[in-house]
């Protein structure tokens, strides 16, 4: 064997080794879609629907503009609506994206916020991610303010319809060791490669003053300030949100898996025509929150579909942040599918 065959397979063993390791770090999960009996939330959700329970009762936030609150024994229990309060309206208009309930009964939430620019040609926004409390479960807020935005102005000479830049369409989910508490948002500032998917973090001990307390993961750190600071993505755009037929992924909502015992993560991909279209719904898999990098590549699960997938937990204490081997499939606020997942 000559010294070019011998390297020729060398290599290829040491990619199949990594090919194996990497299947069986990251396991042989699988997902089924099936069709269930049509559900819809009380509310018109226009990003992701955060949920949590309290006393014995599920307490769910749509957000379409301003959030509205319902609270029931259970997704198809839950009663009439009402809006949500604020101390201050200084942010609006917002949308609630995200909860995490404390120990002591303190509410916190995250909301996605749109700064409109004043653009001659086109009507653009520039969302940015605040901080919320709450001490009545949501009833009224207190507002902390901006925890995440770009070091990129944004432009009017963005096509995509919508946005000019920013952070947002979002979630948030603690890890298990009640460390962290992460943020996945979508980034549509930058250059292409810094666009896309990415994550920061802040620590749980660090809640009632977030301000100047969220970190972005950059170049394999969490250095990066939260505002102003810049981003490593996890899942990069392919063709740059600037451009009319934008090809990204976005609108990421995960919640830990107590089936598979690891982390789920569903995700819009917009591609690749004006007018933001949905190309797909697609899902990735991770074991640690704080290995960014291991996510794995997303799999389609839906054609088109609907924007902002989200999977609502069936078990007792089931969320948008944690579910089992079935869960709720939503789109938005509407529901006619189940997931089933498979290890």
């Amino acid at each position: 064997m000559s010294l070019k065959q011998e390297f020729f397979y060398l290599r290829a063993f040491v990619l199949l080794f990594i090919l194996v390791t990497e299947l069986s770090r990251l396991g042989a999960q699988s997902v089924e879609v099936v069709e269930a009996p049509f559900l819809a939330m009380p509310g018109v959700a226009d990003s992701n629907s955060p949920s949590h329970w309290t006393n014995g009762k599920l307490v769910l936030f749509n957000s379409d503009g301003m959030p509205i609150r319902s609270e029931g024994q259970g997704m198809e229990t839950l009663g009439r609506v009402r809006a949500a309060r604020f101390y201050s309206y200084a942010s609006a208009p917002l949308w609630i994206e995200a909860t995490w309930k404390a120990k002591d009964g303190t509410l916190y939430a995250w909301y996605h916020r749109e700064i409109f620019l004043n653009c001659e040609e086109r009507s653009l926004s520039m969302p940015v991610i605040g901080a919320l409390r709450s001490f009545n479960d949501g009833l009224t807020f207190e507002d902390f303010g901006t925890v995440l935005s770009p070091g990129v102005e944004p432009s009017c000479e963005y096509r995509n319809g919508y946005f000019g830049g920013g952070h947002g369409d979002f979630s948030v989910v603690a890890d298990r060791q009640g460390e962290y508490l992460y943020f996945f948002y979508s980034n549509y500032s930058g250059n292409a490669g810094d666009q896309g998917v990415a994550v920061a973090r802040m620590s749980v001990e660090e809640r009632n003053a977030p301000q100047g307390a969220v970190w972005k993961y950059f170049s394999g750190k969490w250095e990066e300030a939260g505002v102003g600071g810049v981003e490593t993505p996890v899942f990069a755009a392919q063709v740059s949100w600037a451009e009319e037929g934008t090809d990204a992924f976005w609108g990421p909502g995960v919640h830990w898996n107590t089936y598979l015992g690891r982390y789920v993560m569903l995700l819009n991909r917009a591609c690749c025509e004006p007018g933001w279209p949905q190309e797909g719904i697609y899902i990735s898999y991770a074991l640690d929150l704080a290995q960014p990098e291991s996510w794995s590549v997303p799999q389609k699960i839906f054609e088109k579909g609907g924007w902002y997938p989200s999977a609502l937990g069936l078990e007792e204490g089931g969320t948008d942040k944690e579910a089992g081997q079935r869960a709720r499939f939503f789109m938005g606020s509407d529901s006619n599918w189940m997931l089933v997942f498979q290890k």
